[in-house]
């Protein structure tokens, strides 16, 4: 081994060869040309040649060589302690925390970066770069199911020639099993674009001053503050109810205990949401739902007092707060007169009732679940890639017609029907046509709902809410109003899927109230219905006398009356038809 090889210029140090005859490295003294040592260089000089007064080279070099030893070996069980910490807690994605219960909250997800990678540095020598694998997508990229599954090639049947039946039905469905449904649900939330934080409007002291709209309950935005909502940023701060109070829930109005609060925050997953107010609905018990999902999502109807009372008095309601499947929480403090009006806080805002919830469903009340919620989670949302899914109407697809229908069956005022169409007409509304595909329709029907709680489609329900607010609570023309502008900031879009597909996974029932109207109108139902009376006997013959008809196998015989001839048609009556026939015959020649 060189000089060259170990480092040392030997002009410099003298000759190596000689000093390696010793066995040791001696302590060199500077050279009479170098400049004057300093006078902490003095002092370490003077410490060592004290040592080796009393020490000879040779145990010098042992006591350094003991400092060295115990050196490396205290580096050493220092670096396998934190080996050993790093394995006892891994280190899977660092932007991805969990909880104490291990599921992964959704506010700390909205802060992942896309471009959240890491490599190891690069070696000494500079000829060699080892990068560390990446990391799993911080973000569900969505999936295709593989080559030759039934659901790829599955194809809507042609709708069933039943000419008594024109009005809408259910279609067919490719759904997965339950297992492979849970099996394919997301680890990691959907890309949010542009909007990565989003954050809620409080007011103490509400500002009423405004051009139009508004409630105590979701605030008096100003038009610029709609115009600005509607301006998408990486961070935005945004009206979305709940503007009083200091927690959603809490002396909001729409309140709600305590206890029911702490639950709700405890959901993580999936969050099944209905509501019936006014007494206004039976509760329809959900049918086909696995054992799994009865112990993962979470079923919960919100009702006021009046359907609360109705519900311990002829439902079954006690102490558990559970009827089914369903956990019963009664809302106090109602912000709106209008019942339909309060059932949009849970239709529109499950993200801020349930802050850690992952995936929600919303039907109304008057609807029976009869699909399991993960596979129409696979089915509508994850499949497609999608974070908020609708039913299109199935007959309107254009909001100036939805508006007439309205006015027509009586749903709001025609006053202020028309006023939230021509404001939206002044902002560039126009009527449905091919030219806005692949958009396939601007009227949705919202009694089902289903999304993922991430800050893109929460902004969508927050601003759709606060149209509810501002114009009448008909939502469904204001959908596609949010839906579009939102959509010419973002690449953002709602799967809106077929009305038929949507009665496959709900059946629809009647409000109470039609069901008591049927029940007066209906007369009283006799079953078996009672027979019908015997014909009467034909008559008889007085100059025919009965005939007897003989049995070869036994003696017996059977007396039947007899049969009367009828004739063939008398002369007159065929002279009577010749004569029509001549008529008709005449009065064609004349023609």
């Amino acid at each position: 081994m060189t000089g060259g090889s170990l480092g040392i210029r030997s002009g410099s140090y003298g000759s190596l060869d000689k000093q390696l005859q010793n066995g040791v490295l001696p302590i060199q003294a500077p050279s009479a040309t170098r400049t004057k040592p300093s006078k902490v260089f003095k002092e370490k000089e003077t410490l060592v040649h004290w040592i080796c007064k009393f020490a000879g080279r040779k145990k010098v070099g042992m006591l350094l060589l003991c400092v060295i030893s115990a050196a490396v070996f205290v580096w050493v069980l220092y670096v396998g302690k934190g080996e050993d910490q790093e394995i006892d807690n891994p280190k899977v994605n660092d932007s991805l925390r969990l909880n104490n219960s291990g599921s992964l909250l959704i506010n700390e997800l909205q802060s992942i970066r896309i471009d959240n990678w890491t490599s190891l540095p690069v070696s000494v020598d500079g000829t060699e770069t080892r990068a560390m694998p990446p990391p799993p997508p911080s973000y569900f990229l969505g999936y295709t199911l593989p080559a030759g599954h039934p659901c790829n090639t599955f194809t809507l049947p042609p709708p069933p020639a039943d000419k008594k039946r024109s009005g809408p039905r259910p279609c067919p469905v490719c759904y997965l099993p339950v297992e492979e449904a849970v099996a394919l649900m997301p680890k990691v939330p959907s890309f949010s674009p542009v909007v990565k934080n989003l954050t809620y409007i409080y007011e103490e002291n509400l500002n009423k001053k405004t051009e139009f709209g508004g409630s105590d309950f979701g605030g008096y935005p100003t038009l610029k503050q709609r115009n600005d909502s509607y301006d998408i940023r990486d961070s935005m701060n945004v009206h979305c109810g709940f503007v009083k109070g200091s927690k959603p829930g809490r002396g909001t109005g729409f309140d709600i205990d305590d206890n029911d609060l702490l639950e709700m925050e405890r959901c993580h997953g999936v969050v099944v949401a209905s509501a019936i107010f006014g007494a206004f609905d039976i509760i329809q018990q959900p049918n086909n739902i696995s054992e799994y999902s009865k112990q993962t999502v979470y079923f919960y109807m919100f009702v006021d007092e009046e359907t609360e009372g109705d519900l311990k008095t002829n439902g079954g309601l006690d102490e558990s707060k559970k009827i089914g499947v369903w956990r019963i929480v009664v809302v106090r403090n109602l912000p709106y007169m209008d019942a339909r009006r309060n059932g949009k806080i849970p239709k529109l805002l499950p993200h801020r009732l349930f802050p850690n919830a992952r995936f929600s469903l919303w039907i109304d009340g008057k609807l029976e679940l009869v699909v399991d919620p993960y596979q129409i989670l696979e089915r509508f949302l994850w499949r497609k890639n999608a974070t908020l899914a609708i039913s299109r109407h199935y007959k309107r697809f254009n909001v100036f017609v939805e508006a007439e229908a309205n006015k027509a069956a009586g749903k709001y005022d025609n006053v202020s029907i028309d006023f939230q169409v021509d404001f939206y007409k002044k902002e560039g509304l126009t009527p449905y046509s091919e030219a806005k595909l692949p958009v396939t329709s601007d009227v949705p029907e919202g009694c089902v709902i289903i999304r993922e709680h991430v800050p893109i489609s929460n902004l969508f329900t927050c601003l759709w809410f606060n149209e509810v607010d501002r114009f009448t609570s008909r939502d469904q023309i204001s959908f596609s109003t949010v839906r579009d502008k939102i959509a010419a900031k973002t690449n953002w879009s709602v799967n809106m899927f077929l009305d038929c597909e949507r009665r496959n996974f709900v059946v629809q029932q009647y409000h109470k109230d039609v069901l008591a109207h049927l029940g007066r109108m209906a007369p009283p139902a006799i079953y078996p219905p009672p027979p019908p009376p015997p014909p009467p006997p034909p008559p008889s013959l007085a100059n025919d006398p009965p005939r007897i008809f003989s049995l070869e196998t036994s003696g017996e015989s059977i007396v039947s009356a007899p049969v009367r001839k009828f004739s063939p048609r008398s002369g007159r009556d065929r002279r009577s038809g010749s004569r029509c026939r001549r008529k008709v015959g005449k009065d064609t020649a004349l023609s």
